[in-house]
């Protein structure tokens, strides 16, 4: 399944009013999510025996995402204390809603779990990226407005 595939499949489904659809294929599964503000979330699971392909053209986005939020997975070395808050989609980063809004979430912020911490933009939808734990921001891994990997460790937290 490529890319202009998986775009169609996007559009058909906002525009059917589902609420939630599953595909599942040899290598590759998606869920595609719409909610009340008709935001849609995907997710790619593969293998780990495969690649997913990368999206070789510039992603964008819009505030969405409510029920995906990021991954949570402990880093090993001296960060081991900390969770590692992983970006669960492929796109841009941003630190802020729009230029000229406050940032998010700072460096030595208390967060609590359901708190936005950043948006990623994807295939023209701006995700809203929460936090499934309650801690204090230790460090941001990413500059704002950058691209971003499915996976990609975004921000370290200190959950004591």
């Amino acid at each position: 399944m490529d890319i202009k595939e998986i775009q169609n499949l996007i559009k058909f489904v906002a525009k059917s009013g589902a609420s939630e659809v599953k595909l599942e294929m040899d290598d590759i599964k998606i869920t595609i999510r719409t909610g009340s503000e008709s935001d849609t979330t995907i997710v790619h699971q593969v293998p780990a025996t495969h690649q997913m392909p990368q999206i070789a053209q510039p992603v964008a986005a819009a505030p969405a995402q409510t029920e995906a939020a990021a991954p949570v997975a402990a880093p090993a070395d001296e960060n081991s204390k900390y969770i590692t808050i992983k970006s669960p989609i492929i796109g841009t980063f941003y630190r802020k809603p729009s230029p000229d809004k406050p940032l998010f979430v700072e460096v030595g912020q208390s967060i609590a779990e359901g708190d936005v911490l950043c948006i990623i933009e994807a295939m023209k939808l701006f995700n809203e990226i929460e936090s499934e734990v309650s801690g204090k921001i230790v460090k941001i891994l990413v500059d704002d407005s950058s691209p971003v990997e499915f996976d990609q460790p975004l921000f370290l937290v200190d959950p004591s």
